[in-house]
């Protein structure tokens, strides 16, 4: 994976609360949006690219998808389009969510020394000193992998990943996230 311009990524994602961000987040939901007032995963997708056109996201599609998941259930559906779209009220929701699957996957990728979409147990313990910058010391790496490895399947996939991340409330040290407040 390229170098991340992690500040290029929170300018365009508009998640603040002060007006300007709340009118460029409408802005960007009517440029997403196909004029039906609701965004399919495939609306947000084509969108990444086109719209934000951040590629680095745009490869990314397990933190595209995660997001989307996560966001099209925040709250319940009021239109007739039913729960497996993102309205309006769930965009910012589904920009911050991307913004955080996107940290989650860049580390999950830098961790994935072999570039096969999973983490064995050398992987995870060949980058230790990057896992614990990220999350904290770790005592116990084997055991650590073996909580983290839900389904014993001898590797961690991304899902997996994101729940771990989010227990240890991953932060990658060259992301500035803090200018995303």
């Amino acid at each position: 994976m390229s170098e991340i311009n992690w500040t290029e990524i929170n300018n365009k994602l508009p998640t603040g609360k002060d007006p300007e961000s709340k009118t460029r987040r409408l802005k960007l939901f009517k440029a997403f949006d196909n004029g039906n007032g609701v965004l399919s995963l495939q609306e947000v997708d084509k969108a990444i690219r086109d719209v934000l056109k951040i590629d680095e996201i745009f490869n990314a599609k397990p933190a595209i998808k995660r997001a989307f998941e996560i966001a099209k259930n925040k709250f319940p559906s009021q239109r007739t389009h039913g729960d497996d779209y993102i309205e309006l009220r769930e965009f910012k929701f589904f920009l911050l969510s991307l913004r955080q699957y996107f940290e989650y996957w860049v580390a999950f990728c830098r961790a994935d020394t072999s570039g096969d979409h999973r983490i064995s147990l050398d992987e995870f313990l060949s980058v230790r000193e990057k896992i614990e910058l990220w999350v904290g010391e770790i005592e116990d790496m084997e055991v650590e992998f073996k909580a983290i490895d839900k389904d014993g399947s001898g590797t961690i996939a991304f899902d997996e990943f994101c729940d771990w991340a989010i227990m240890k409330n991953l932060d990658l040290e060259d992301d500035d996230d803090d200018i995303a407040q």
